[in-house]
């Protein structure tokens, strides 16, 4: 019926939907657009061609039908809508969702049968836990701080003051819009729900120092699966910690300590260098003396040793020829003890008993410095 419709339009200015031609102006022998009345006309015996007895309608020639089908064909028309590449279309039909549909040109049932909503699915929203922005506050400048929802308890029973901002996106449109009623405070409750979590499986220290990004992907990680649980159409694409500080009532006091932890630490460390520097030497000093006193001990047990085996030499040839073995002995011993002792020659026989002696000491001397 529309095409019928369609050629019925386009037929004034050809030849195909009218049988006597193109009207003629008056004043020259160009084509003039038709008027209201013929395309009425016209209409009027499509019309009487398609429904037998259908265009005898009261009032004349005015084409009522015809008002009837534009209307409808403008009714149905008003399906097509275009979704951008950054929304998801959701189709409603008679208010429920019914199915989502893609970026690109679609259709629906018409109003008020279908309906069709659009929202923002690639846009990263973001809420702030704890603090709020200049922006959130309405002031030109600064942060407003949250106590009650940045005060946590940690694991080892200390609290500290944390800020965090959560990023999250739409990922089914359907579910956002239809399973829960307010999604920003649903993520931020959530959000707080799972660090508070988190928070009170670790120690204070570990929230304020290194281990912020394991808290942050385990925090992530809870509230995907609080939401996922709720069927809420929400990705949570990023936790991001701002802040972790003892409550600022005690801040002064716990720097203090912090400080003083970090002064042991340093002691500490201190006196683990000194303790391995010392601690080899004096081993390696007591391994020293140690086989110096096995070098002595087997020194002195080899000389004892000898002696011995000397004397039963000794022994034993006194044994054989005690008179040569007590000269020999005698002279040995002379020999040791004398040995070290300036000596003095005197012939006794000489006149007047003394005699110039013989320095032996000095010539042992010069002969020294001569070398």
């Amino acid at each position: 019926m529309i095409k019928n419709i369609l050629n019925m339009v386009q037929s004034p200015w050809g030849n195909g939907g009218n049988n006597d031609g193109p009207r003629q102006g008056s004043g020259g022998g160009g084509q003039r657009p038709p008027s209201i009345d013929d395309l009425a006309d016209q209409f009027q015996n499509s019309i009487k061609k398609m429904f037998p007895g259908g265009a005898n309608v009261p009032g004349g020639k005015k084409p009522i039908g015809l008002f009837v089908i534009i209307a409808i064909a403008l009714w149905l028309g008003s399906g097509f809508y275009r979704v951008l590449p950054d929304e998801q279309g959701v189709v409603l039909r008679f208010g429920k969702f019914v199915n989502l549909t893609q970026p690109g040109l679609n259709y629906h049932l018409p109003f008020p049968v279908e309906t069709a909503l659009t929202p923002k699915v690639t846009r990263v929203n973001r809420i702030d836990v704890g603090f709020r922005s200049a922006s959130d506050t309405g002031r030109a400048t600064g942060i407003a701080d949250v106590p009650e929802e940045s005060l946590m308890l940690t694991g080892d029973e200390n609290i500290v003051d944390i800020n965090y901002s959560v990023f999250w996106l739409i990922k089914d449109g359907g579910k956002f819009l239809f399973n829960i009623q307010d999604p920003e405070e649903t993520v931020k409750s959530v959000a707080e729900t799972a660090m508070r979590e988190v928070v009170a499986r670790n120690p204070i220290q570990t929230v304020l120092t290194g281990g912020r990004a394991r808290i942050e992907i385990d925090t992530q990680k809870i509230m995907q699966e609080i939401l996922d649980f709720y069927e809420s159409g929400i990705q949570i694409t990023q936790v991001q910690t701002q802040k972790a500080d003892p409550p600022k009532e005690v801040i002064d006091s716990f720097r203090d300590v912090q400080a003083a932890k970090a002064d042991k630490e340093r002691l500490q460390n201190e006196a683990d260098a000194y303790a391995n520097d010392v601690i080899p030497r004096a081993r390696g000093e007591a391994a020293q003396v140690v086989q110096q006193a096995e070098g002595y001990k087997r020194q002195v047990v080899a000389s004892a040793e000898g002696e011995a085996s000397r004397f039963l030499a000794i022994y034993s040839e006194y044994k054989n020829a005690k008179a040569v073995t007590q000269e020999r002995m005698y002279l040995e011993t002379m020999e040791k003890v004398l040995a070290g002792i300036d000596k003095i020659i005197i012939d006794q026989k000489s006149s007047g008993g003394v005699v110039p002696y013989l320095p032996l000491p000095e010539l042992r001397k010069k002969r020294s410095e001569k070398k």
